[in-house]
């Protein structure tokens, strides 16, 4: 038979010069021959089953046809044989297709792709479309599976250029479907084939045309051990076109299974191996590696072939299915003698019967999909804020309020308050001479205000960027750069506000409050101040002979005012030591307390919000990736 492209075929289908060479299989008396033909088979009960006859099995097989095979001159090369008959071949639409059931998948690849979902949701505002384009495929597509028919596995065959491939697909059909011949490449457009009714919307998922829809040779025995098969023949992988190479790619996403057929000479090519099987390695299950044309080989070099071709499968990561182990079925064959069709037809069988392969290729695509979503969500360092990056977060802004200043502030405070209350009249007088006389003149200028506030603003910026690497440490780069963003937006305008807080917060006006024993403490320094008064006047009064000589009593009154005086200025400080301690801690502790709610409000919880987004994330990625595991 002359070598004819299906692109070909596409281009000439239509013209009239072509039909007019496809000879009488297209004029009105042989529609009417054929006609009569189907009418007389159709009274025939075994007309379909059993038929030895070739002419027999072509009224048969035009009998189911609805005139597909006589769309152009594609339809009638392909069925033509080179002595001039047809084989049998009907398209695969059928009038009234039975209802099929859509497919179901089980409790563990449905909560796989549920987690799946939900982790593609939580992360569209923090990754790129890009990286998630993956997962949303595999989404699409296994939605877009589920709802169609359960009963029905769908295989393409894939190779390169002279692998025959085509003449496998021809060989499992048992009819010339597709076109074979010297010319390169053959096949230029998908052909389907399918062994039962009901495919229809499987195929036209894959985009191929009814005109290139076909059935097989119908036999009692191909029909009951592939039924529910839908077999693909595909272009070249390897084509120069690139058309040609779009369709296998997009096809390639779509199917159940993949036969992949290499032959002697291209088993080892470092494009099929590069670019579809060492990525395919997860869909190992769904896959199987033919080693066609080995009627080429002599003697034991078949199996050295195919030795060696297991060998190459192994180093891409490709299970092989081996002592009952699941994984890719590598079988020899001959698509021209038919040596070991026969393993391959019912290795297909029972593959077909088992009806798993569409959730195996989901399940597969998902590992995938999750594989290449590692780097963005996984990783083998503990993550999160600890308690120390928060305290130290806390003392940081602490230290840009001035809480220890301020602490310290408030004891002074206090001390003064107690020196006033306690001290003697002639100390305080001394102490006002000192703080209202001494010249200003070579003291240190002391801090403006603007320096102070400039350098809190930069230990608040400080302090939000030391907990925000804190926190995106050991983070996947997206999930890392979302934390330091959130803590970013949070320090915008904490200055402020710290600022604001400081006064509300910050040492508290007017008198600290004052212990129980403060009373007696002035009431014992005002007895002393009152005896040196009266040992004074005493003295006086005798001087000026007011009152009569003795100089003991008035003395032992001045003496006891003048030494009790100090004494118990120096007793009320000793014993305020304590409660101004107190007091100036307490007035740091609200401070801090201010400042951490103040950066925890607006820093930590924004950082700890994304920290949980992640983390609930990372949950549902070890759903997909461990239950898959």
């Amino acid at each position: 038979m002359t070598a004819v492209t299906d692109q070909d075929h596409t281009e000439h289908a239509d013209q009239p010069g072509d039909r007019d060479k496809a000879g009488s299989a297209g004029s009105p008396s042989a529609r009417t021959s054929q006609a009569a033909q189907q009418e007389r088979a159709g009274n025939d009960p075994h007309a379909r089953v059993g038929v030895n006859d070739p002419h027999a099995r072509v009224q048969d097989a035009r009998t189911d046809s609805t005139g597909a095979w006589d769309d152009g001159l594609i339809a009638r090369r392909v069925n033509e044989t080179p002595d001039g008959g047809q084989f049998a071949v009907a398209d695969s639409r059928s009038a009234a297709p039975p209802a099929m059931r859509p497919l179901v998948y089980d409790g563990l690849l449905r909560s796989r792709l549920e987690a799946l979902r939900e982790l593609v949701g939580l992360s569209r505002t923090r990754l790129d479309s890009r990286t998630l384009s993956e997962a949303g495929r595999v989404l699409d597509e296994a939605s877009a599976r589920r709802r169609l028919s359960g009963q029905h596995t769908v295989v393409a065959i894939a190779g390169a250029t002279g692998s025959g491939k085509s003449q496998l697909f021809n060989a499992l059909a048992g009819v010339a479907i597709s076109e074979t011949g010297v010319r390169r490449p053959t096949t230029a457009a998908p052909i389907a084939c399918s062994w039962s009714d009901g495919a229809a919307s499987l195929i036209e998922r894959l985009g191929i045309p009814p005109r290139l829809r076909r059935r097989p040779l119908p036999t009692a025995d191909a029909e009951s051990r592939l039924n529910g098969l839908v077999l693909i023949d595909l272009p070249d992988h390897d084509s120069a076109a690139v058309q040609h190479r779009e369709h296998v790619d997009r096809i390639l996403a779509l199917v159940d299974a993949v036969i992949w057929v290499v032959d002697p000479e291209k088993y080892a090519d470092a494009v099929l191996h590069e670019r579809y099987l060492r990525p395919m390695a997860a869909h190992a299950e769904v896959m199987f590696v033919v080693l066609n044309q080995i009627d080429r080989l002599p003697g034991e070099a078949a199996d050295q072939v195919l030795d060696d071709l297991r060998r190459l499968l192994d180093e891409d990561g490709i299970a092989l299915g081996e002592f009952g182990e699941p994984g890719t079925t590598v079988l020899p064959v001959s698509a021209l003698t038919g040596e070991g069709i026969g393993d391959l037809r019912e290795a297909l069988g029972q593959f077909v019967g088992e009806r798993g392969a569409p959730g195996r290729r989901v399940s597969a695509d998902v590992d995938v999909a999750a594989a290449r979503l590692w780097p963005v969500y996984a990783t083998r360092r503990r993550t999160g804020l600890s308690e120390q990056a928060r305290e130290e977060f806390a003392d940081r802004l602490a230290d840009a309020v001035g809480a220890t200043a301020a602490g310290e502030a408030a004891e002074r405070a206090w001390l003064r308050n107690a020196n006033r209350a306690c001290g003697t009249p002639w100390l305080r007088l001394w102490r006002w001479y000192q703080d209202h006389g001494e010249a200003t003149t070579g003291r240190l200028p002391s801090r403006t205000q603007a320096d102070e506030e400039a350098t809190a603003r930069q230990r608040v910026e400080q302090a939000v960027r030391t907990v925000a690497d804190r926190a995106s440490a050991g983070l996947p780069v997206p999930w890392a750069q979302a934390v330091r963003e959130a803590a970013v937006r949070g320090s915008q305008g904490l200055s402020e506000a710290l600022d604001e807080l400081t006064v509300r917060a910050g040492v508290p006006t007017g008198r600290p409050p004052r212990p129980g024993w403060w009373p007696v403490a002035v009431l014992s320094q005002a007895s002393m101040t009152i005896l040196q008064f009266l040992g004074g006047l005493w003295l006086l009064g005798q001087i000026f002979q007011i009152m009569s000589p003795n100089l003991g009593v008035p003395v032992l009154l001045m003496v006891i005012g003048i030494v009790g005086g100090p004494l118990v200025e120096w007793s009320c400080r000793m014993a305020a030591r304590g409660p101004a301690r107190r007091y100036g801690l307490e007035a740091e502790r609200r401070l801090r307390k201010a400042a951490a709610g103040c950066g925890r409000a607006r820093v930590l919880d924004p950082v700890a919000a994304e920290l949980l987004r992640y983390l609930e994330v990372r949950e549902q990625y070890g759903r997909v990736v461990g239950a898959g595991r």
